[in-house]
């Protein structure tokens, strides 16, 4: 079943990317500058380590403007090559 993103928001709104990467000193930079070309703001990521510490989760939450916008930084977050997932 394929759930239409469109639908279920309401936009302007607040929405949150978890970018999980490889436990990189550049990985939270690399979000915020991708996250600052679509949506420019000040940003504080929220960054935690996986268990064994090889991977960084990075939540960073905007203020979407529309679903062009969302889709755009899911495939350009999901673009870093030291990211391996974005939710």
């Amino acid at each position: 079943m394929k759930t239409n993103l469109k639908a279920l928001l309401e936009f302007p709104c607040p929405f949150t990317y978890k970018v999980m990467g490889l436990a990189k000193p550049e990985l939270v930079d690399m979000v915020v500058e991708v996250v600052q070309r679509h949506a420019p703001g000040d940003y504080i990521p929220e960054v935690k380590p996986s268990s064994k510490g090889t991977y960084h989760s990075v939540s960073i939450t905007i203020n979407a403007t529309h679903i062009e916008q969302v889709e755009t930084l899911y495939e350009e977050l999901g673009n870093i090559e030291i990211v391996r997932m974005v939710l």
